[in-house]
């Protein structure tokens, strides 16, 4: 009786222990080591979250729900709005902006709307494992948006920055669900640049706003150099690891979903977490909106817990945002007119620290900043593949796109020239062309296995090495 008493009290402190644990865990604990970030590369944040909100707006001559300080764009550079009755179900709604004050050309999607079937349609379209690309797995429903919307806009976004003079960036930004589109669709036009005239890599961005989990760990590791996922502190999209079909078939019960995860992560361990390669992960870089400390077990935790929001930023390859917060705030903090709100305040922060040091030289000079963030990204690359991630590459094992060509480009019989090829022509295939630049991405062997290209032209030299002897 007294050994049973003994356990019995050993599990129930265990347990007491394991709920005081989650309880007090916050969102800030997920970036507390990381450094902040500068007032240059947070600077474009707000001004996406406001073009994201416009897209929700039905006149933007005649706003309705403008934020504080409205939208602060100009109607006349809006080059093309698309709602639900265009997209016919295949994306959400979308907005195409050329911002010629910060030389950008801007395409903001939506997120998930609630009352629309085909969101839901879109995310249901998808299981753990069922699409393999570039190396990796990624969200299947949001890659055949990705490519639906390259598909009918590739001409529109070539020819603006063409008529740019080629020198302007083409930025990629969603919220929620149109982050995962948004981001998959940087993956691709980042392979195929080609494509949209031959913008280079380093002209393109993505940001990702409340970002959904859409890409396995390797593949938000290589592009994080592209593509900048924003969080504001307990946001719950970006740490539930549960397929997002399964979050929104559960968005009435939302509560008890994050914590049955939660209680259920407790016993996965983290190694058997970043070793499954179809485990989808929230995609780049992440910039982290810190606004509460420890002050909520309380109903006062708004009012006691806010302090002014600070930024921090990072590549994080273990620790992820893998542990679920259970918080009042897990789905406002998701809300992008919240989001908006406080990455303003945060970049008003942010340049007031800049302004009291003005006087003397800045302690990171902006030369030096950008050198430290690609040494970031490289240092994310070599940490991926010393943990043994799947099919992670360090950039030295990249292989760098041809000449002329875009990345992991094949030849085919039907090519022809470059000389033959015509603006015309181009607009003609575009639909086939950008189908066949996503499945050039795929790798995957006879045996149904997922190979790198690295690992295709291995056993193919190895294959024909046999041959000779």
């Amino acid at each position: 009786m007294s050994v049973a008493c003994g356990v019995e009290c050993v599990v129930v402190l265990g347990c007491l222990r394991w709920g005081w644990k989650r309880c007090t865990y916050i969102g800030s604990y997920d970036s507390e080591s990381w450094p902040s970030a500068t007032p240059d590369e947070f600077y474009s944040v707000p001004r996406l979250c406001r073009l994201i909100l416009a897209v929700y707006e039905p006149d933007l001559l005649s706003p309705k729900y403008a934020p504080a300080g409205g939208y602060r764009l100009n109607p006349d550079w809006v080059v093309k709005r698309v709602a639900y009755d265009h997209t016919l179900g295949h994306a959400p709604p979308y907005l195409i902006y050329a911002d010629h004050d910060n030389r950008e050309i801007v395409t903001a999607i939506r997120g998930l709307n609630l009352l629309s079937e085909s969101d839901y349609k879109l995310l249901l379209d998808n299981r753990l494992g069922k699409q393999m690309f570039d190396g990796g797995y990624v969200h299947y429903g949001l890659l055949k948006s990705a490519t639906w919307l390259l598909n009918a806009e590739s001409e529109t976004l070539r020819r603006l920055w063409e008529e740019s003079g080629r020198c302007y960036k083409m930025v990629f930004t969603g919220h929620s669900l149109g982050s995962g589109v948004a981001a998959l669709l940087t993956v691709i036009v980042v392979n195929h640049g080609d494509r949209l005239g031959g913008i280079p890599r380093s002209l393109v961005k993505c940001y990702a706003v409340a970002p959904a989990r859409c890409m396995s760990l390797n593949l938000a590791v290589k592009y994080a150099d592209v593509i900048n996922s924003v969080i504001l502190q307990d946001d719950f999209l970006p740490r539930t690891p549960t397929p997002l079909e399964d979050i929104f078939k559960s968005i009435f019960c939302l509560p008890c979903l994050l914590f049955l995860v939660c209680l259920r992560d407790t016993f996965i361990p983290e190694g058997r977490k970043l070793r499954d390669p179809r485990r989808l992960y929230a995609p780049g870089r992440i910039y982290h909106i810190v606004e509460r400390k420890f002050c909520r077990l309380s109903a006062f935790v708004k009012r006691c817990g806010r302090f002014p929001p600070e930024v921090r930023t990072a590549i994080p390859v273990d620790g992820r945002f893998e542990h679920i917060v259970l918080s009042c705030n897990a789905t406002s903090d998701h809300a992008i007119i919240w989001i908006e709100r406080e990455a303003e305040k945060a970049l008003g922060n942010l340049r007031e620290q800049d302004a009291e040091v003005i006087t003397t030289p800045p302690k990171v000079q902006k030369f030096e900043r950008i050198l430290t963030l690609e040494k970031e990204h490289k240092d994310a690359l070599e940490r991926a593949v010393s943990l043994n991630i799947p099919h992670a590459v360090t950039s030295a094992e990249e292989e760098p796109p041809e000449e002329g060509s875009s990345a992991g480009k094949e030849p085919r019989e039907d090519d022809t020239g470059p000389e033959e090829q015509t603006d015309k022509s181009f607009c003609k295939n575009a639909r086939d062309n950008w189908n066949e630049a996503v499945e050039k991405l795929f790798h995957k062997s006879e045996s149904g296995k997922l190979l790198l290209k690295r690992d295709n032209s291995a056993s193919a030299s190895g294959s024909g090495s046999t041959t000779e002897r």
